[in-house]
């Protein structure tokens, strides 16, 4: 699904087997965002391939968190120079805390950090937010007013709690700091896009009024 010139969305739809959307900004630099499950990477690659884009021609990978169903299939990218990063919270939990919650190795270039990250031609700001687990990161595209928003806030829904290093109270604090945002376009990690400023405050105050009570 092409979102502008520069920006793919790679939604997950199946209902028997979970997995994320992902998405690709493509430009001279490209990057994935989310590269999901090893074991359904295929119908990824093959959305790739349907718009002429090889795995070999992503510069970077950039995984929200440390969870399977975003990060697993970036094995499928070790012998090649793409680089992969995370942020170093999410790594230090799952080496320390919670190695036993994945079987794959993940080796990050380098660690993402609050603040500004320029790739090639993009500028993405990077917003540390906790709460589904301890080193989740956002990705705001203020040329784009694009929030890539992991599995933090969904569409009427936010992100577990209840797994390794999840915490409910971080949660909301997270939220509390994205809804602040000039959007247009909230590209979550599971279900459906929302588009337009309207529907994307409509959905933080839903969200609010719903879930934080039981956070």
């Amino acid at each position: 699904m092409q979102l502008s010139e520069e920006l793919y969305a790679f939604p997950w739809r199946s209902l028997t087997e979970n997995n994320c959307n992902s998405f690709l900004i493509d430009g001279p630099f490209k990057i994935l965002i989310d590269p999901g499950h090893q074991h359904l990477f295929t119908e990824l690659r093959n959305s790739l391939d349907s718009i002429n884009i090889r795995i070999e021609d992503i510069d970077l990978i950039i995984a929200t968190h440390m969870h399977p169903d975003h990060i697993e299939a970036v094995q499928f990218f070790s012998s090649l120079s793409t680089m992969v990063t995370i942020h170093e919270t999410e790594y230090r939990y799952f080496q320390e805390k919670a190695a036993s919650f994945y079987d794959f190795n993940v080796e990050p270039d380098f660690f993402l950090t609050e603040g500004t990250l320029k790739a090639g031609n993009i500028e993405l700001e990077v917003i540390h937010t906790p709460g589904h687990s301890p080193g989740s990161i956002c990705l705001y595209w203020p040329s784009h007013k694009a929030l890539f928003a992991g599995d933090v806030i969904f569409e009427q829904g936010v992100g577990r709690t209840d797994l390794p290093g999840g915490n409910g109270e971080q949660l909301k604090k997270s939220i509390g700091r994205l809804s602040s945002l000039n959007l247009e376009l909230l590209l979550p990690g599971h279900g459906d896009i929302i588009r337009g400023r309207e529907n994307i405050d409509r959905n933080f105050s839903l969200v609010e009024n719903i879930y934080f009570g039981l956070l």
